[in-house]
């Protein structure tokens, strides 16, 4: 068992995976840092001077927070976009490979030579 696990975990997908989501937490964490830290002040200046992040109801002794609920959307907004414009570029580059893969080479005078005697080797026998 061990060892059938040692090759699944050694596949190519799997280290591809686990990669991924090492750098997709580091990727996280800058976005989280450009939003709290670039996008929305600036957006708070132009808005007036207001803090996302201290934008908040208190009702009694529960608090919504509904300024780290904006970030958070900006967060997403901007990982899914750099997503959506990394998969485009993947098909972009996929869809290139394929049409460079569906040309084929015209045949070298080698290969119609021997078309060529083949076809008159079968117009002989018939």
């Amino acid at each position: 068992m061990w060892e059938e696990f040692k090759q699944f975990a050694m596949k190519g997908n799997v280290l591809d995976l686990a990669i991924a989501v090492i750098i997709g937490g580091a990727f996280g964490k800058i976005v989280t840092s450009l939003v709290e830290d670039l996008i929305m002040p600036i957006i708070g200046l132009v808005m007036g001077g207001v803090s996302f992040t201290n934008l908040q109801y208190q009702f009694g002794a529960a608090t919504i927070k509904y300024g780290a609920f904006v970030q958070s959307i900006v967060d997403f907004l901007i990982i899914a976009f750099t997503i959506f414009l990394f998969v485009k570029l993947l098909n972009k580059a996929k869809r290139k490979k394929e049409e460079v893969e569906i040309a084929e080479p015209a045949p070298g005078k080698e290969e119609v030579l021997l078309t060529e005697i083949r076809d008159l080797l079968k117009q002989r026998q018939n």
